[in-house]
């Protein structure tokens, strides 16, 4: 069973500099966190087979290569 964080909320909205963190307030940067975990949970639990490395990256090539032939 997965632990859910609990967030508690304050009416006040603390303010991050940039150096602390690229969001503007906690909030933002908790609710980031949730998200993400949540993904990484979904993904973990995904039960599909995955895709090798190398079918990816030449998959992505040949969109790459197709973008860049439709440019030329």
């Amino acid at each position: 069973m997965a632990i859910k964080p609990r967030l508690r909320y304050d009416h006040r909205m603390t303010k991050l500099t940039p150096i602390e963190s690229e969001f503007a307030t906690t909030e933002e940067a908790a609710a980031y966190d949730a998200w993400f975990k949540a993904e990484v949970e979904a993904s973990l639990a995904d039960l599909r087979p995955g895709v090798p490395h190398d079918q990816v990256m030449a998959e992505l090539r040949a969109i790459i290569d197709a973008k860049k032939a439709r440019q030329g």
